[in-house]
C-alpha cells in the first residue's frame, strides 16, 4: 500500500471521511480519494474506492441542483458497492446500500426539497475514533451540516486554483509526445 496508511485504514480514507462528515467538502473528498486510488497497484485496486468517489461526486451534484448528474453517479456507486466488501472499510454495507437506494428514489421522484446531508454508516469503532481524532486535529466539527451559503464549497470545481493541475497535465502530455517520437 502507498505510504501514509494507519494500522487499519489508509490516511486518505480517513481524510475522505472527515471531509465528507465534518467539512462537508464533497469535492475535496473526490480529490483526496482519487489521488490515493491512482497510487494503488492493480492488485490493491478495487471498485470500492471508485464507488466512494462516486458517492461524493453524486452528492456534490445533488447539492448543486444537478439531479441527473447525481443520479448517474449514485446509481453507479450503488452498482459497484453491491459486489464489494464494504465491511472491510468499517462501513455497514446493508445500511449504506439502503441509504443510497433511498436517495436514488428521492432523485427519481424529482424531489425538490432542500439538500439533506448524507452520512456514511460507519460501523467500526476504530474507524470512527480515527475520524474523530483527525477532525479534532483539524479543528472541524464532526457531522456539521453543509453550509449551502458557502459559494466556494458549493462551486469548488469552478472556483479553485487549478494552476497545479494544469501544469501537471501539460507535463504528462509533453512526456507522452516525447515517447511517441
Amino acid at each position: 500500500m502507498p505510504s501514509g496508511v494507519t494500522a487499519l485504514y489508509p490516511d486518505a480514507y480517513i481524510d475522505y471521511l472527515v471531509y465528507f462528515h465534518a467539512d462537508r467538502d464533497l469535492f475535496e473528498c473526490h480529490e483526496v480519494l482519487e489521488e490515493y486510488w491512482k497510487q494503488l497497484s492493480e492488485k490493491e485496486n478495487s471498485d470500492i474506492w471508485v464507488a466512494l468517489i462516486q458517492i461524493a461526486v453524486g452528492l456534490y451534484h445533488q447539492r448543486r441542483g444537478n439531479g441527473p448528474g447525481a443520479h448517474k453517479m449514485l446509481n453507479s456507486a450503488l452498482s459497484k458497492l453491491r459486489s464489494e466488501d464494504v465491511e472491510a472499510l468499517g462501513l455497514d454495507k446493508a445500511e449504506l446500500l439502503a441509504q443510497l437506494e433511498m436517495r436514488l428514489m428521492d432523485l427519481n421522484g424529482g424531489s425538490t426539497e432542500l439538500y439533506v446531508d448524507f452520512n456514511l454508516p460507519i460501523k467500526s469503532p476504530e474507524l470512527l475514533d480515527a475520524c474523530l481524532m483527525r477532525a479534532a486535529e483539524r479543528k472541524v466539527t464532526w457531522l456539521s451540516p453543509s453550509n449551502l451559503a458557502n459559494e466556494y464549497l458549493m462551486n469548488k470545481h469552478t472556483l479553485r486554483d487549478r494552476s497545479g493541475v494544469i501544469k501537471t497535465r501539460y507535463a504528462q502530455l509533453a512526456k507522452r509526445r516525447s515517447r511517441e517520437k
